[in-house]
């Protein structure tokens, strides 16, 4: 009875705490609808520092087993929750900037890819790094922005993990790892924070978590949050101005009237844009929801199943980057940019014994649902900048300014040629793992398992123009120049209008609608044996099995209505428009199929090696040669526009195989003391057969992936702590020198033959064969490897201290990096430019008393433009002109207060 009293007395303290902190949120969450970021929380007990002020024992899963960190022969970081809390980690840009071997690119939240030690992939469909929350994968080349809040930390894996974690592990992985439910134990927190960039928009957050043991073998745990960022950039009235670089020079500004020529010379056809009607202050804010709830069964001594799910919506508006030629952190945008982020993960992680067997099943499924809009205005832009002859792309007329019809049609107003993009993208994922590990008294230890995949994606890309599915008709090709008193008039009339929409599906001009699957099996081992008790071999292997299929439609309507495309229903050549049954049912995706299926597939094995010698007490030195794989896939059929001297033609598209990673990596870790902790590695990683995307040549800007060559990266990382009394004092930093390894040859479309392939031999200089345009080599020998710093670091001093009965700390924190070049190409990457090196700072305070913490920050304290990467919205070589730079957050300040119980 008085159990369960002191029970309830728990959780009505916990919902007066919840609504003590939710009124001191409701201002802000009134006024600005807003809510944001982690908390300064006093340490779990598990991570707290010893009483000696040494340092505490940080245990981690990576290998598959739980070890202290300092004793796994392998790169690893672990972030504590206490860490990332400390330092504001809200999001992937956050603690990618504290993982110096960490990198980033992207053009926005969940829209965002993550690399390792510089190994950035060109092309291919698999992510090259692996993500996973819990013991359940979730890798995809752009990846959801996870909630860190009641984590119990956040794990980064330098190196092929391709033994234990597998495909899409190529370079290394970043582990969720969240704190599990307790038995007998009541736990209860609360978070409240506001904040604001320094120039932008105010935000906020509120968050909760609770541990219910409901008896001696169940417990709950739950946790719930709402975030809003402010915006800090300004999309600013363009005032009827184009300010963006020239094909000689794109990144300086080149201010001009923003009047589209609309694709011929004639100048009774223009239109002029204005964005005056959505320009808007800090116009890219966050909204976020979500939450986790999990338990834990003691089924039975020895057995524990743990079921969970975690759901969050991420509402981000605008893009992060900015035009440097607008303006300091602004843009010209035409069009609503929006991306609207929903996933959901369950899981179910059994854990039990077969006598003295361990034995984990983990299964899992993952949802994801992204519907994006975006400007694509600079596209349209491009395109009027050829000249005259793309009328067809360009003007369209509006039915509204249509008189007459039949012979007597005559129309006079064109439609907004403005392009945007609008995509409705889902995700579907099962995972099934099996592991089996061998007794611990036994002389060594072997983990087995089992692993399978399926994944379902499903794309609905639309490169559209509003109101194109409502047209009466658009010029031809050259009929502005040819006839310009033919303009809105039909060509039977004698005029230049084709009577029609261009639309492929709804108001697209360019669709991709297609469905691709993968399956991925696989079993492996990794076995330690100590040779002396100072001195482990480790070694492990896996085989996999993995196959791919993709099925669809990718084109402009011209594409649509002949070879190799096919309509299903009635097998015919050709699909008519537009396309209004069913998803699918028009296809150009593998014309040698009847049901125009792409299928690849293929099998190997991946391994690793490891020796590590604990030559003294909490001093380990290791070597480690690990391999890590990245499937390769199918390209589908190319079609070459035809020219003066040859007619139109669709040639085959090999598939790409897979690319691989072999590391040689020499570490140490060691603790000295008890005051300074020192880890390092050096490492050489040979990345081979390169999956390198590039468009081909009369291709009509259509995309192939091919098996390029060779790089390779020389390395150093370390992280260190050492504490002096009150003052803490952590560093940790990478240096990556990498640079491919012979030149990468062109690949070339071959009329004759029907089939695309690569340059046997190829040199700087030299063009390809019959193609002036194109140089033979697509990067050159030597070329450093994108989107890397050479050295990337942070440094934090902190100090702790007591104000009476207050506990205090003063904090500050230095981040830092080297320039990065943004393209392998070097053409383009002198089109884009280098970003620079900086080095920005961070401070922070708090006081904590009982279960109370109060905290303030700020960060990017003197407001450096620190620019991360640059993108642009089509080729390089085309887009350049209007490319964005994305930087790191600008300054941002706020105040938090949080309650533990």
């Amino acid at each position: 009875m008085n159990k369960k009293t002191g029970r309830r007395s728990h959780m009505l303290r916990a919902l007066c705490l919840t609504t003590i902190l939710g009124g001191i949120a409701a201002p802000q969450l009134a006024t600005a609808q807003e809510a944001l970021i982690p908390q300064a929380a006093p340490a779990d007990d598990a991570t707290a520092p010893p009483a000696s002020g040494g340092f505490s024992e940080i245990i981690v899963t990576a290998t598959r087993k739980s070890e202290n960190v300092q004793k796994v022969p392998i790169a690893i970081q672990a972030l504590s929750a206490d860490f990332l809390a400390q330092r504001q980690v809200k999001g992937l840009q956050d603690y990618a900037a504290l993982l110096p071997s960490v990198s980033f690119a992207g053009i926005g939240p969940g829209r965002n890819e993550v690399y390792f030690r510089g190994i950035v992939p060109a092309g291919g469909a698999y992510a090259s790094v692996g993500y996973y929350l819990d013991e359940i994968p979730i890798t995809g080349q752009e990846v959801p922005d996870i909630q860190v809040y009641d984590m119990e930390r956040l794990e980064a894996i330098s190196g092929p993990q391709g033994t234990l974690f597998g495909a899409g592990s190529l370079a290394g992985v970043l582990r969720f790892i969240t704190n599990k439910p307790k038995i007998g134990k009541f736990e209860f927190g609360a978070d409240s924070e506001v904040n604001k960039f320094g120039k932008g928009g105010f935000g906020g957050t509120i968050k909760s978590y609770i541990n219910i043991p409901v008896s001696d073998r169940f417990a709950i745990r739950a946790m719930a949050y709402y975030r809003k960022e402010g915006g800090y950039i300004d999309n600013v009235d363009n005032k009827g101005q184009f300010i963006s670089g020239t094909s000689d020079n794109p990144l300086q500004p080149n201010p001009r009237p923003s009047v589209l020529n609309l694709g011929d010379n004639n100048p009774a056809t223009s239109y002029t844009l204005s964005n005056s009607a959505i320009a808007k202050k800090d116009y890219n804010p966050v909204y976020e929801y979500g939450g986790r709830l999990s338990m834990l069964w003691d089924v039975a001594d020895g057995w524990e199943v743990t079921p969970s799910v975690t759901a969050q919506r991420q509402i981000s508006y605008g893009y992060f980057g900015y035009d440097t030629r607008v303006g300091d952190l602004q843009v010209h945008d035409y069009d609503l940019t929006r991306n609207d982020d929903r996933w959901v993960q369950a899981s179910l992680t059994v854990h039990g014994h077969i006598g003295d067997f361990d034995l984990v099943s983990a299964t899992g499924y993952y949802y994801r649902d992204r519907k994006i809009n975006n400007d694509y205005t600079y596209y349209t832009v491009t395109y009027d900048s050829f000249g005259a002859g793309y009328e067809n792309y360009l003007q369209f007329f509006d039915k509204s300014g249509c008189s007459g019809s039949g012979a007597s049609l005559k129309c006079t107003k064109l439609l907004n040629p403005n392009q945007y993009y609008h995509t409705d993208i889902s995700n579907r994922k099962f995972t099934q793992e099996v592991r089996l590990t061998t007794p611990k008294s036994w002389p060594f230890d072997v983990t087995l398992g089992g692993f399978y995949h399926r994944q379902k994606n499903e794309f609905n890309d639309n490169y559209a123009i509003r109101g194109l599915d409502q047209i009466v008709g658009y010029t031809a090709s050259g009929g502005g120049d040819s006839n310009p008193d033919g303009f809105g008039i039909p060509e039977a009339q004698g005029g230049t209008m084709i009577l029609g929409s261009p639309a492929v599906r709804g108001d697209a001009y360019y669709l991709q609608e297609f469905d691709t699957l993968y399956h991925d099996t696989a079993v492996f081992a990794e076995a330690h044996y100590n040779i002396t008790p100072a001195i482990k071999v480790t070694g492990g292997i896996r085989y996999f099995w993995t196959d791919f299929q993709t099925v669809g439609f990718q084109g402009v309507g011209a594409s649509a209505v002949q070879a190799p495309s096919i309509f299903l229903p009635t097998g015919a050549i050709g699909c008519p428009l537009p396309l209004t049954g069913p998803r699918l049912q028009c296809r150009n995706t593998n014309a040698l199929d009847p049901q125009s299926i792409g299928r690849y597939s293929e099998k190997g094995e991946t391994h690793k090696v490891v020796v590590d010698w604990q030559f003294a007490d909490q001093k380990l030195l290791y070597f480690n040669y690990s391999t890590g794989f990245r499937p390769g896939g199918y390209n589908r059929p190319l079609r070459l526009r035809k020219t003066d001297t040859q007619p139109q033609v669709v040639v085959a598209a090999p598939p790409f195989e897979s690319e691989t990673l072999t590391n040689f990596e020499l570490g140490f870790k060691g603790t000295f003391n008890n005051v300074f902790r020192f880890n390092a590695a050096i490492y050489l990683e040979k990345w081979n057969n390169i999956q390198y995307g590039l468009v081909v040549a009369g291709a009509q800007g259509a995309g192939y992936t091919g098996n390029a060559g060779k790089a390779q990266v020389k390395g150093v990382e370390y992280d260190a702590e050492l504490k002096l009394g009150k003052f803490t004092v952590s560093s940790s930093g990478a240096y990556n020198d990498g640079k491919l390894k012979g030149n990468f040859c062109n690949f070339v479309a071959n009329r004759d033959t029907k089939v695309i392939s690569q340059l046997a031999t190829c040199a700087p200089g030299e063009f390809i064969p019959g193609n002036l345009d194109t140089p033979s080599v697509a990067a050159a020998d030597g070329t450093r490897l994108p989107r890397q710093p050479k050295f990337k670091g942070t440094t934090t001093i902190r100090y702790d201290t007591d104000f009476g009965s207050l506990k205090g700390y003063f904090q500050g924190a230095a981040l830092y990096q080297t320039g990065a070049t943004q393209d392998l190409n070097e053409f383009n990457n002198k089109l884009l430019g280098n970003t620079p090196g900086f080095i920005s700072f961070d401070f922070g305070a708090g006081v904590r008393k009982d279960n109370w913490t109060a905290d303030i920050f700020i960060q990017n304290a003197f407001d450096r433009r620190g620019e991360l990467t640059r993108n642009t919205f089509c080729s390089i070589s085309v887009c350049a002109g209007s490319s964005r730079t994305f930087p790191i957050r600008p300054q941002f300040f706020g105040l938090k207060l949080g309650y533990r119980y």
